[in-house]
């Protein structure tokens, strides 16, 4: 009986207690809206942690407060009207106070600017562009002036059309280069001026270079080459004192140079020959030439000048006098307009030119039959690019230099090829009829025999 007693008091007491702690959890937790009955309170967790020092410390009674920031958020704040006042500012006086910008306003770019950049911007290969062509200012036709497309490529013309000058750098200081006038005549007493204006310095050539510096002035038919004096039907006088025609050379007149005025008389009424003669600074030095009208054929003769390192400026009557004239001579530009006779006229553009390529081993004969489909076609005024054509253009009194060359041969062939990728680049740009007489085209643009 005791111990059931026993039982009954401890059963008794745990009730005590369980309802004790539940008025503890009821009023600890009552004002936590957020409480679910899944959170222990505070004093709940102090009651499970009395084994881990409850008993030494005691429990602590606390008490729970919400957040400020809830008490915050149920605040009302009042929102005061604010005045806004409208000022004018004037957009002038802000554009002059900011500085002007160097650089160029952007344009307007179309469609195709942007698929550029796109382009660019993304790394795809494109075709190469042409290249762009020489500009031809308005020109009156009916005046005498060097033609543009009757001379070298390596002639380089004024926008005046009276003068002009060769290249000369690198192996451009060997060659000749020559130029013809837009009219000829076949009847009369006509002439014309060249004044040698410098002789421009070309050190880059050896010391055993003969005669850097020469000028050959004259007249010749407009199907003979720009080398003047080295065919038939081509008349020349050089610097050196030496007539020449047909590639024969001989003495005449006296040596000129820098800064003197030679005069070109050209005469057909002296029955059936045609007279040539020339004058120095005014001065007449007799009939250099005699060609024979029935082997002209009535075909005129063009003024013609060819130059080795020398820049010079005609005179074909649109200025005074440089020197006294032979009584009876007139300037070919004081020739009536149908009187004279113009060489062959250029193509208009790109699409009428030209362009034949020679194709097959060394010495198979290319280069003959370039040179023999170039003279049976004179009209078509095929300008041959090749180390041979340079060659040509690099002759010692009418010779080749394999016989009178003193230095490295395989340097001047070096210097040749040098000169040939240069005038590819000037051709290019040029309306004009071309023959590539090369036989091997590398990868890197030169070219090689």
């Amino acid at each position: 009986m005791e111990g059931h007693l026993l039982l009954e008091d401890e059963e008794e007491e745990e009730e005590e207690e369980l309802q004790a702690r539940a008025a503890d959890d009821d009023g600890t937790n009552a004002g936590d809206s957020n409480y679910d009955g899944t959170v222990n309170s505070f004093n709940q967790c102090d009651n499970q942690c009395s084994d881990f020092g409850g008993s030494r410390q005691g429990n602590v009674d606390r008490s729970w407060e919400a957040p400020a920031i809830e008490q915050a958020a149920t605040t009302k704040q009042e929102f005061q009207p604010v005045e806004v006042k409208e000022e004018f500012v004037d957009q002038s006086a802000i554009k002059q106070s900011i500085p002007p910008s160097r650089k160029r306003p952007f344009p307007d770019q179309g469609h195709g600017y942007y698929e550029y950049r796109e382009d660019r911007s993304y790394g795809r290969a494109k075709s190469p562009q042409p290249p762009a062509e020489d500009d031809e200012e308005e020109f009156d036709e009916t005046c005498v002036a060097i033609d543009t497309y009757n001379c070298d490529l390596h002639f380089k013309v004024a926008r005046d059309r009276l003068s002009g000058y060769p290249l000369t750098i690198e192996g451009f200081a060997y060659l000749w280069s020559g130029a013809r006038a837009t009219y000829g005549v076949n009847k009369g007493r006509v002439c014309f001026e060249v004044k040698i204006n410098e002789e421009i310095p070309v050190k880059h050539l050896p010391s055993t270079e003969p005669d850097p510096h020469v000028v050959r002035v004259g007249w010749s038919l407009d199907s003979c080459s720009t080398q003047l004096g080295e065919e038939a039907f081509s008349y020349g006088f050089g610097g050196t004192g030496k007539k020449s025609s047909n590639c024969k050379f001989q003495d005449y007149g006296e040596r000129f140079s820098e800064n003197d005025v030679m005069g070109c008389l050209i005469n057909y009424d002296v029955g059936e020959d045609v007279e040539m003669s020339y004058t120095k600074n005014g001065r007449w030095l007799g009939v250099a030439f005699r060609a024979k009208k029935t082997a002209l054929g009535g075909r005129p003769l063009f003024p013609h000048v060819l130059s080795k390192n020398c820049a010079i400026e005609f005179n074909f009557g649109q200025k005074e006098p440089w020197c006294r004239i032979p009584d009876g001579f007139t300037y070919i530009q004081h020739v009536p307009l149908d009187q004279r006779m113009t060489g062959t006229a250029a193509p208009k553009s790109k699409s009428e030119c030209e362009i034949l390529m020679m194709v097959g081993l060394p010495a198979a004969g290319k280069t003959t039959w370039a040179a023999g489909h170039a003279a049976s076609n004179p009209w078509k005024k095929y300008n041959i690019l090749g180390t041979n054509a340079i060659m040509e253009k690099m002759k010692v009194m009418g010779l080749r230099r394999q016989r009178n060359y003193a230095g490295r041969w395989d340097v001047l062939i070096q210097q040749a090829t040098q000169c040939l990728n240069r005038l590819i680049q000037i051709a290019a740009r040029k309306k004009r009829n071309y023959i590539l007489d090369q036989v091997l085209l590398c990868f890197h643009g030169s070219l090689t025999h």
